[in-house]
């Protein structure tokens, strides 16, 4: 059934930012490669990072996970995965699926592997650049139905090394799904980068739990990617650090309603691109205290739009912006993000269409997405389709909490990336 969102008067509280869902993920995956027993503390438990999970576990990492406590331990594969017996699910995580097909090249002990996954992944979520770049470092992968997306088809022990090349403007998960597994390979791992490298904050993050591990991986202005061989991952003990991609809705909801709030677990010097939403929100008119490991945001209510602003680099925050942008005075353009198109949904054009429910003044094209707001004067309540993916339900749950009538079909989507977004909001309103 649709959640009936309830609107707040404003937003006052101090809250524990989620863990991060990217830092969590690369963890697990990056773990069960290590040699020895790792412990990942303050992790992310949600549906993408069960998947990663299971299919770890499939080949051959043991994993324990104490939900009550967040902390997942795994004794790892010393770089010598085994390939599963039975074909892998990964249901819609496309992080996953794709570190996997380089990994499924350094399993050994069957010809081939098959990963899959659900039906928009089938359909939606391409990765055939990924499977190309392959093909150049040995690591023979193809997709079944011949469509580019999975369920992907791929030969075991063959990921040799070299060089290759990958476009930057479809997704840097490609990138990191290479460069996770490089350090296995036979031979130095070097990518050449086609183009303008989208999400390059992500890659960060990547070389960031590559080098936490004890894996060095290096770039030329994101030009090229290097990773020698003969390197390993030795297991460590981590504290997962907060998300600033699941914050960014407790900050939306400040700006559109009014007050103060205090996020923690938030590093300043963080790696995660998502700190953009943070600056956004600053330009929008948004007062913000930044210490070492906590935001503070207010709001007296008075946004404004901030015209041109390039989020190639953040593509998960574009939705909430453009919830936020709708309740702004003056327009707002969100360019360079032609990869939305790729992700959970159509998220250009679900973003728009969802907002026109609302009444707001959207649009978009191939690349962009052009909002003109009013100050929120001509929203209204509608229902809102989440299409199943994540961020589109707490995106315009945001908006609910400012407008009357708004409901989300299948709220259920959250548990993707953040299965308490609903109670964890709850806590920081003023009804």
């Amino acid at each position: 059934m649709p959640k009936v969102i309830l609107p707040a008067k404003s937003v006052k509280g101090i809250i524990f930012a989620p863990p991060s869902k990217a830092h969590t993920l690369r963890a697990i995956i990056i773990g069960s490669l290590a040699k020895g027993k790792s412990t990942l503390k303050n992790c992310l438990i949600a549906e993408d990072q069960i998947y990663a999970i299971k299919a770890m576990q499939q080949f051959g990492a043991k994993i324990d996970v104490d939900e009550k406590t967040k902390t997942v331990t795994i004794e790892g594969l010393n770089g010598k995965p085994l390939a599963p017996s039975e074909p892998v699910f990964v249901g819609n995580s496309g992080l996953t699926i794709r570190f996997l097909v380089s990994i499924a090249g350094l399993a050994k002990g069957k010809d081939e592997i098959i990963l899959d996954g659900v039906e928009r992944m089938r359909t939606g979520r391409p990765i055939q650049d990924l499977l190309d770049a392959l093909k150049p470092l040995g690591v023979e992968a193809v997709s079944i139905n011949r469509n580019g997306c999975p369920p992907i088809k791929v030969k075991c022990d063959s990921f040799i090394g070299g060089e290759t090349e990958l476009m930057g403007d479809k997704s840097s998960q490609y990138f990191s799904s290479i460069l996770v597994a490089a350090p296995y390979a036979k031979k130095d791992v070097r990518i050449k980068t086609i183009g303008e490298l989208s999400s390059k904050p992500y890659i960060d993050v990547t070389i960031q739990s590559m080098d936490d591990f004890g894996v060095k991986a290096s770039h030329d202005n994101y030009d090229a990617f290097t990773v020698k061989s003969g390197q390993g991952y030795a297991a460590k003990e981590i504290s997962i650090e907060g998300d600033y991609s699941n914050a960014a809705y407790f900050f939306a909801a400040v700006a559109i309603l009014g007050g103060k709030v205090k996020v923690t677990n938030l590093r300043k010097d963080s790696k995660q691109g998502d700190s953009f939403f943070v600056r956004a929100l600053e330009r929008m008119g948004c007062q913000v205290k930044w210490e070492k490991n906590f935001v503070e945001l207010s709001s007296n209510k008075k946004l404004n739009g901030i015209g041109m602003v390039d989020m190639n680099n953040y593509p998960d925050i574009v939705m909430p912006l453009s919830v936020v942008a709708s309740f702004a005075d003056g327009k707002t353009k969100i360019t360079n993000i032609a990869h939305l198109k790729f992700k959970e949904s159509d998220r250009l054009t679900v973003t728009v269409d969802e907002l026109k429910k609302l009444g707001a003044d959207a649009t978009c094209d191939d690349d962009s997405i052009t909002i003109n707001g009013k100050s929120g004067e001509d929203l209204h309540g509608a229902i809102i389709n989440s299409h199943n993916d994540h961020i589109i339900a707490m995106s315009f749950a945001i908006a609910g909490l400012k407008i009357d009538g708004v409901s989300i079909e299948n709220p259920e989507a959250v548990n993707k990336s953040f299965p308490e977004f609903f109670e964890e909001i709850e806590k920081i309103l003023k009804r």
